[in-house]
């Protein structure tokens, strides 16, 4: 991976919804499940939207352009749906949302990118202002820094060798940090994506819809379903369901996100029951469908707050 990830790629398939308004923050604070109130200009959010019964419908990094404007970077597949749901909630609030893919570039950073402009250390989600871009960690891949770019349309590009776009997606799966994707879609409660480990639910703010079913599922030991990362010599995709061989008839899980794998083969992050996880053959068939081998995951699950 250190070699393979190393350079600058363009992330077409993002978007970003621009949350400008005096009341931005305030506004985030009651529909997402991180803590927007407190968003310093050094800092960026993991976060999920999610449905009145805690399903996940959007996720995004959210950080300060401006002091009122905020902007959400999501998949582009599903950010005119989710600007739809999220404007139903703006009443009289003073916040506009809007639209921006057309006003910004986005790249991802791997390796040598990174370091050029970043400390040589710094926690994921951290923000860096440098010019007119802003520079946001991500987790790494492999031990391999990586970061998200973004600066206004016609400013030049990140400097950094050609990072080819299946190479970016695949530091995505390997970071173990899902993107909800069309798919996906209410697919997933936030810790089904361990996004309590990974800093996308904060569970001392204030209620966002969705917040009793999320704060239920980890205080009151409901949750039974976690992210893998998993690894198959045929395609996933996801959306896939995933079967366990102790029951042909029922699915243990869904791939949540996949990328072909620079070495051979497909690596996906998957949500499936813990037990699936102790053994046993995984496959998206019950008999024919590709088989699963799972991977170490590369962060700890939160196991107190």
């Amino acid at each position: 991976m250190s070699q393979l990830l190393d350079g600058v790629s363009p992330l077409s398939h993002l978007g970003v919804i621009r949350v400008d308004g005096d009341e931005a923050a305030q506004f985030l604070q009651g529909q997402l499940t991180q803590d927007f109130m407190l968003l310093g200009p050094d800092q960026a959010r993991l976060a999920a939207f999610c449905s009145a019964k805690g399903r996940m419908q959007a996720s995004f990094v959210g950080f300060q352009r401006t002091p009122a404007e905020i902007l959400l970077v999501c998949s582009r597949d599903i950010l005119a749906p989710t600007l739809k749901r999220l404007s139903m909630f703006v009443l009289r609030a003073k916040v506009r949302l809007s639209d921006a893919s057309a006003d910004f570039a986005l790249f991802g950073l791997g390796g040598d990118a990174v370091s050029a402009l970043l400390p040589a250390s710094g926690d994921p989600w951290s923000k860096a202002d440098i010019g007119p871009a802003q520079v946001v960690r991500l987790y790494p891949a492999d031990g391999q820094s990586r970061a998200l770019w973004l600066a206004p349309v016609g400013q030049p590009a990140p400097a950094g060798a050609a990072l080819p776009a299946g190479l970016w997606l695949w530091s995505e799966v390997r970071s173990g940090v899902a993107t909800v994707t069309a798919p996906i879609v209410e697919a997933f409660v936030p810790q089904m994506l361990n996004y309590e480990s990974v800093g996308g639910v904060n569970f001392k703010k204030g209620c966002y819809p969705g917040q009793e079913v999320v704060a239920r599922s980890q205080f009151r030991g409901t949750l039974k379903r976690r992210a893998f990362i998993a690894h198959s010599v045929r395609e996933l995709a996801a959306g896939q369901e995933v079967f366990h061989a102790s029951d042909a008839q029922q699915p243990c899980g869904t791939v949540a996100q996949a990328a072909r794998a620079p070495g051979g083969g497909w690596d996906a992050i998957v949500s499936m029951q813990v037990s699936a996880g102790d053994g046993g053959r995984l496959a998206t068939e019950p008999t024919t469908g590709a088989e699963l081998s799972l991977l170490p995951l590369p962060y700890l699950l939160m196991t107190d707050i």
